[in-house]
């Protein structure tokens, strides 16, 4: 679970930042978004393939 502490006089738009970019480092979002549905284990290759060769 990521956990943002607002500090004293911070506004929460640079909370908000932060949390945001801890979110992106962890990679929560991407692994939200591939479990969100249905992979066939061919297209779950593919895509790993994709990602090791073009270096994503």
């Amino acid at each position: 679970m990521i956990h943002v502490v607002v500090q004293p006089n911070e506004s929460i738009d640079s909370a908000l930042k932060r949390f945001n970019l801890k979110m992106q480092q962890s990679g929560l979002l991407r692994e939200l978004k591939e479990h969100s549905h249905y992979e066939k284990p061919s297209e779950k290759r593919r895509r790993q393939r994709r990602r090791r060769v073009g270096g994503r």
